[in-house]
């Protein structure tokens, strides 16, 4: 199978920091794709279109404002959105913007782990969407470059401070996963490495010298997620990679996947992701061109 999915060339030349461009429309049409900058997307009256980033489909209400990381495919399908009057604001900027000794100052280390994060996508809550939105107002309307490239700064660095959740996983989009703790790090890279097999709780622990029980609370402390849901995230992540890229059966793809049950796979894969195996296998497909 060809998977190849459009790779858009973004309008920034060498010697711009960055492409912003405001659109009203009255539907999506662009398919899924993917491209080497980073995009912050700002869009309004836009309830009931479907956003796919990664291995993750949600359908979105009125307002909706991602930053995704170079590399991460993504796409918004007019689904069941009636809107007339659709207004887009895109912001694309290049992986070096913020680059350098400049980046490892500590006054940067919350952007850099936004920008970290945006490598799965990430989207932002709704008071941060109306409180940026303003920001991104201000940054259409001012003519001199300079001042437009500090209030960018201003926008990353205030969008780093604000509450966001990650978007498709780490698995699905091939990025390494990167924690603050070495122990969190250690058993990532455990799970990464073995998650095609059996994980006992012990062995984890194990790793680290903790009990299990004080290993489950660590981990759900540090991470915010429990252990079985990291496992699980890890495994599913890999079999959407399987299904959008592969003509394997889902029964093949569930058992490669680390699970040893299809009836629980399709379960939870549709609680996890809100659709089957199959639908998300046929909507990827159906929203992505191959070249």
């Amino acid at each position: 199978m060809n998977n190849n999915v459009l790779t858009e060339v973004a309008p920034i030349s060498s010697r711009d920091c960055f492409y912003i461009a405001e659109r009203h429309k009255t539907e999506f049409t662009y398919p899924l794709h993917k491209h080497d900058e980073y995009e912050l997307n700002f869009i309004a009256h836009c309830k009931g279109v479907r956003r796919t980033v990664g291995d993750s489909l949600e359908v979105v209400g009125e307002y909706d404002m991602c930053l995704l990381g170079g590399g991460i495919e993504h796409s918004w399908q007019q689904y069941e959105c009636n809107s007339s009057d659709i207004h887009e604001i895109t912001i694309q900027f290049a992986s070096d913007l913020i680059s350098g000794s400049l980046a490892e100052k500590n006054h940067f280390a919350s952007i850099r782990r936004l920008l970290k994060d945006s490598e799965t996508g990430v989207a932002f809550d709704m008071e941060t969407i109306l409180r940026i939105y303003e920001r991104i107002e201000t940054l259409l309307r001012l003519d001199n470059g300079f001042y437009q490239v500090l209030k960018l700064f201003e926008i990353l660095y205030e969008l780093s401070l604000s509450n966001y959740r990650q978007l498709s996983t780490s698995s699905f989009a091939r990025v390494d996963v990167t924690a603050e703790s070495r122990r969190v790090q250690k058993v990532s890279d455990y799970i990464g490495e073995h998650f095609k097999e059996e994980i006992r709780l012990r062995t984890l622990a194990d790793l680290i010298g903790m009990t299990p029980s004080a290993f489950s609370r660590f981990f759900k402390i540090r991470t915010h997620r429990s252990i079985c849901d990291y496992i699980i995230d890890t495994r599913l992540g890999y079999a959407a990679r399987k299904l959008a890229d592969s003509s394997m059966s889902i029964l093949e793809i569930c058992y490669t996947s680390g699970f040893n049950n299809i009836s629980y796979f399709n379960r939870i894969f549709k609680k996890k992701k809100g659709c089957t195996p199959t639908e998300f296998r046929n909507n990827y497909h159906k929203n992505k061109i191959i070249v």
